[in-house]
This record gives C-alpha cells, structure tokens and sequence, in this order.
C-alpha cells in the first residue's frame, strides 16, 4: 500500500587512546590518520590498502618489527627505550625493562619528545636530569605532528587515488552478490535472489556490449552461464520435481548461455571492425533470447511456489500455518507488480490431474486466484486474528488488473463493507478494509473506474469511513479512512453528495485539530482533496464557514516539509495546490470570499505567487494560486496594490504565469 509505504572529533579520541595503548597499535591508528585527509571513501580506502605509500609501507614494517621482535608469543614483557640519564657532559641511554604496554608506551612517547627537544643535539640543559619527572603536556609531539599534517601533501597518495577510475568494479560487485546466496531449503528466495543477480548481469553485458567492451563482455557471458547453472541446480535439489515445461524452459535456458559464451569469445579473436559490428547484432540477438528464456523459466518457478503457497492457504485449518503463509504472501507481493499478477492469477485446488482426478474433475476442482484464497479466509470467524495481514495482502495485489478483476469475481467489494461496517472487528481490521477500499478506488488506476458492485455498495462504505475516521486512535488508521474517502470522491459524484450529508466536513475539521490523528502533511493532502471535490457543491460553502474552515485552509497555504525528504516535498506542494483550488472554488460564495479577504488570504497568495522558494517552484501551486487570487479580486479589488493587479489580475493567466515562473532565473 503505497499510504504506508506510505531515509568525530577524531584528533582529540586519538590523542587519548595514544596514552595508554600497545606501541604497534599506536603505529596502526598513526597510519590510519596520516592517511586521513586523502581517504575518505571505502573505494579510496580500498585503494590505499592496495597501494601504500612509503610512508605507510614503513609503518607496517614497524608493527611487523615489533609484532614478530618485541611482542612475540604471549609473554607480557615489554621492552622501550628510555632517556632514563641524559647530562650535559654523558649522552648515555640504557635500555629499560618495562612491565606492562601502558609503561611501554608512555616510555615510547618520551623517547619522541625527548628528541623533538634536542634539535641537532642542541639545548641539552632543557633535558630533565635522571630521577626528575618529564613535563609530559609541554611539547606534545603527536599533536604538533597532527597540525603539520594538515600542510602536508603526500603525492604518491594522490596520484594512486586519481588514476583510478570512481566506480567499482563489477567483479567485485558479483562477488559480493554471490556472498549472499540463500541457502537450501528456501525455494522462494532462492528464486528471488538467483533471479536478480541473472538479471543484473543481463543488464550490465547489454551496457558492455554497446561500448564494444569485448573482453568484459565474455568474461561476464561465463559468469552468467555460471549463475543460471547454479540457480537451475539448486533449485531442482530443493523442489526434486520437475514438469515437462520446467525441463524444456531449463534445457532452452542452458543452451543459449553456452551460444552466448562461444560467440562472445570468437568475438574477441576477430579484430576486423565491419566484421564485429555485424557479429554484434548477433550477440545482441542471443542476449535477447536470452532474457526470454530466463524470464519463461523463472516465471514458471515462481508460479509453482505461489500455487503452493495459495494451496496451502487455502486447505490449512492451522492459524500459525494460516499466519506464516500469509505473510510469506505478503512478501512476494513487496517484490513488484509481476509477483502480484503471478498470485492473482495462480491456479490451485485440491484437486488435480496429479491427485489422481482426470482433466475435467481437475479442471472443475481448480479454483483461480490468490485472491479467492485471501477472502475466503476473510469470511472464516476462525481467522479473525488474520485479517489484518490477509486484507494488507489483497490491498498489495490488487493493485495489478488482474487482481481487481479477482476481487469483483468473488464479491470482494460485499466482503469489505461487511468488515467496515461490523464493529465487532477490531480496528486494525477495519482499517486494512480501508486500504483495499482505497487501492481498488485509485483514480491512478484505469481499471477501477467499472467496479459495479461497489456502487452498489457505497453508501454503507461512506458512512463506515466516516465513522473510522472519527473514532481512529492513531495517525495510521486516520490516514488509510481519509485516503479512501478521498478516492471515492474522484470515483463518483454521488459520494459527495453523501459525505456532505454526513458531516464529513465538520469530523474532518475537527481532526485537524487533534494531533494524534493528522500530524504529516500526508494526512492534510487527503483531507484538502476530500474539502477540493465538495466544494464543487454550492451547499459546501456554508458549512465552510459555520466549522471555521477558511482558517483551516489558509494555514494549508502555509505547508512545510519537516524533513525534506521529497516524498514530504511533493506531498507539501499538493496540499498548497489543492488548498488553492478549494479556496477559488468556495469563493464564489461572497460570504467566503469576505471571510477569505479578512484573513488576509490575498497577501499569502501574493507571497506565493512572487515567491518560488514559498511554493518551492513548484508550477502547479503557482497556477493554482493565481486562479484563486483572481477570483478574490474579483470580489475585493481594493485588496491589491496596483502593481500586483497588473502583474497578477490584469494579463492573460498564462503572461502572468510566465512573468511569476521568471522571477527565480538570473541574467548576470
């Protein structure tokens, strides 16, 4: 349902940690932010690793010194050097036992800044003598080492890092697909995943092969037959039986990966160009075929599961079964518009010609649809627990012809009032009944404009709507009853009319209100289309008024987008378009236009008519809020300055349009 479906401070740690650690992993973390600066991707990274620089090659040496030489076996003593007596007239040094890493590293650092303090052999009165303690924070090499690093510039670094290209490499990518094969025992999944890696590196030898990239182009045709070999392999382990089909698909399948291989690598002797090109469209060709043949096979695969999938819906009387095939139905039908017209279309019965009936007992006991399955499971007390998931299922399918037309074969329309009308039903229930409402009344959807038997029906599904929307809990089910009303309008004019007779205007003002039932602008685009297609109704205006819905409007006027994601975005444009609309709509009731006028709606429409930044640049509000300030001008020109009257009122729409959706373009 797309309602629902409808996105260091690393000096000042380091410098820490640097204390009190072992001196090889000291040397590691001092690698890592030498290389900081220049690394800042995992391909960058990758690339680093690959190729050192000498810098960072020495480093590894030294943990390998003081991995295999200091630090050997797992004894825990630990040797440093140490400035332990350093006089003006004896530059003797003696080699301290130390026990533990702790005292070895801080030995460690000491050697270091003992020698950043003696340039040359220099200042040896600066040296503590032996028995005084150093004055460890002074001269901290390690941080005046991080500071020159930021001037520094290694271009050995730098060179690797540009000559190698930004993307990955694809055989990298299809190991790591592999990587993640399912394993035995899930036929379904096998399929899926099988099926996408295929299908990826038929996408991507198509895109080598029009750069004429020959040799990536065989290489991939042989991991290809490697990947169809293995899909075919494991799948007959798992399922260990075959139809005739399936064998034929397979065999088909097979043999135009090795034609597809064979050419390929003759493609790479030949080094004649008109002689390529012509054996490019033959290799184009087989690809094609290709395609076909694995496209036949998986398709046979996947309806085989499903069939199984539905059969056992269908036959089960377990509810844990019941639950566990439902959502594994569900599943599917998140994997694409094919899966669902595979489900709406599968076969299954009971009864077969495998089951021992002959063609037309198994002809009359095979039942179509998974839809059949779903909503005979809706019409079993026993099941109540699992309707919810089932009616988000049949929401998902249907929204592929196929699965509408299943619907209306089986009454489906009579099944969803019942639900939505029964209060003994939770509601959940009721409100995954909205979602299917909503997903079979979708005016995106061509196909569900002839639904006869939910004219008949509608009436009771209004009303059932109505009262979900008023009595919801939670923003969710708010936003699946709005949605479905909001189609129904768009279905038929008759529903506004009956929404008008049940107060929907004045249980949806009220509901913006509360913030628990409408807080995304998700909601308010569903509420402002349902206010948009009654205002059509001259009896609309009054009621407009008596709920103190001009207000509401003109703060949808006002939309922003919490997150800016562009979902959020585009859903803040529909609400000020549709507000605009339902605000010229209503102002041909002179009542509403005073109130309008009063509330100052004029100078917002102004605003977002000269402001692309308020309307985020969106055509379709600027349009939209031209057609209504020209209707309030209409009513109260004395409401507009004189430049706004003839920029805005006075021209054509379209110049005015044209002079607004220019403000935003620069001629410096």
């Amino acid at each position: 349902m797309s309602s629902r479906s409808l996105l260091m401070n690393c000096h000042c740690s380091f410098d820490e940690r640097i204390l009190t650690v072992h001196p090889s992993v000291y040397l590691e973390e001092l690698d890592k932010h030498r290389l900081q600066d220049f690394v800042t991707t995992d391909f960058a990274d990758k690339t680093v690793r690959d190729r050192r620089c000498r810098k960072c090659r020495s480093g590894s040496d030294r943990r390998s010194a003081d991995s295999e030489g200091l630090w050997s076996g797992t004894q825990t003593i630990f040797f440093a050097l140490s400035l332990c007596s350093v006089t003006s007239t004896s530059h003797a040094c003696r080699i301290a036992l130390i026990d533990g890493p702790d005292r070895c590293g801080q030995a460690l650092l000491q050697i270091g800044m003992n020698m950043m303090a003696l340039p040359g052999g220099r200042h040896l009165d600066s040296i503590p003598l032996q028995g005084q303690r150093l004055p460890f924070m002074q001269v901290d090499s390690v941080q005046r080492w991080m500071e020159d690093l930021k001037l520094m510039t290694e271009c050995e670094c730098m060179c690797v890092l540009q000559a190698k290209p930004i993307s990955l490499e694809e055989d990298t990518q299809g190991d790591l697909i592999l990587a993640g094969a399912p394993g035995p025992g899930d036929p379904l999944q096998l399929l899926l995943k099988r099926g996408w890696v295929i299908s990826t590196e038929l996408r991507r030898i198509g895109q080598k092969l029009a750069q004429d990239r020959w040799a990536r182009v065989h290489s991939m045709s042989v991991r290809l037959t490697c990947h169809a070999r293995s899909m075919v392999s494991e799948y007959s382990t798992i399922s260990r039986t075959s139809s005739q089909e399936m064998s034929q698909a397979e065999k088909l399948l097979m043999e135009k990966c090795s034609e597809l291989s064979a050419v390929t690598e003759r493609c790479l002797q030949v080094e004649n160009e008109h002689v390529l090109k012509s054996m490019k469209a033959c290799v184009s060709e087989t690809l094609s075929t290709l395609g076909q043949h694995f496209g036949q096979l998986l398709e046979l695969a996947l309806t085989r599961e499903v069939q199984a999938l539905v059969r056992k819906i269908d036959t089960s009387d377990n509810i844990y079964i019941m639950e566990s095939t439902t959502g594994n139905l569900f599943s599917l039908t998140q994997e694409g518009a094919p899966l669902c017209r595979i489900i709406a279309k599968v076969n299954f019965g009971v009864g077969d010609q495998r089951a021992g009936l002959g063609e037309e007992g198994g002809r009359s006991a095979c039942r179509e649809g998974g839809v059949v399955a779903l909503f005979k499971v809706c019409r079993q007390d026993s099941f109540r627990c699992v309707y919810p998931q089932a009616l988000r299922t049949l929401a998902s399918i249907c929204c592929v012809e196929e699965g509408v037309h299943q619907l209306e074969k089986v009454d489906g329309i009579l099944c969803l009032a019942d639900i939505l009308t029964d209060d003994s039903h939770s509601e959940a229930t009721r409100a995954e009944a909205a979602a299917v409402v909503a997903q079979v009344t979708s005016p995106h959807l061509s196909f569900t404009q002839h639904l006869t038997s939910f004219l008949e029906n509608m009436e009771e599904i209004v009303a059932a709507l109505i009262k979900l929307c008023q009595e919801a809990s939670s923003g969710e089910v708010f936003l699946l009853a709005s949605a479905a009303l909001a189609n129904i309008t768009f279905f038929d004019k008759m529903a506004c009319e009956m929404l008008l007779q049940l107060n929907a205007i004045r249980v949806l003002l009220e509901a913006c209100s509360d913030k628990q039932r409408v807080d995304t602008p998700y909601t308010r685009d569903q509420i402002v289309t349902i206010l948009a297609n009654m205002s059509v109704l001259e009896q609309c205006a009054s009621d407009i008024i008596q709920e103190n819905g001009v207000q509401l409007i003109m703060g949808m006027l006002s939309e922003k987008p919490r997150s800016g994601t562009p979902a959020e975005v585009a859903a803040c444009e529909r609400v000020q378009q549709k507000a605009a609309v339902t605000l010229a709509r209503l102002c041909r009731d002179p009542d509403v236009a005073q109130e309008a006028v009063r509330l100052s709606c004029m100078s917002r429409l102004i605003e977002l008519c000269r402001s692309p930044s308020e309307r985020n640049s969106s055509d379709a509000v600027l349009v939209a809020c031209l057609a209504a300030l020209r209707r309030l001008a209409g009513v109260c020109p004395e409401g507009l300055q004189d430049s706004d009257f003839q920029q805005l009122v006075q021209p054509r729409l379209v110049d005015s349009f044209l002079l607004c959706s220019n403000m935003e373009e620069s001629f410096v």
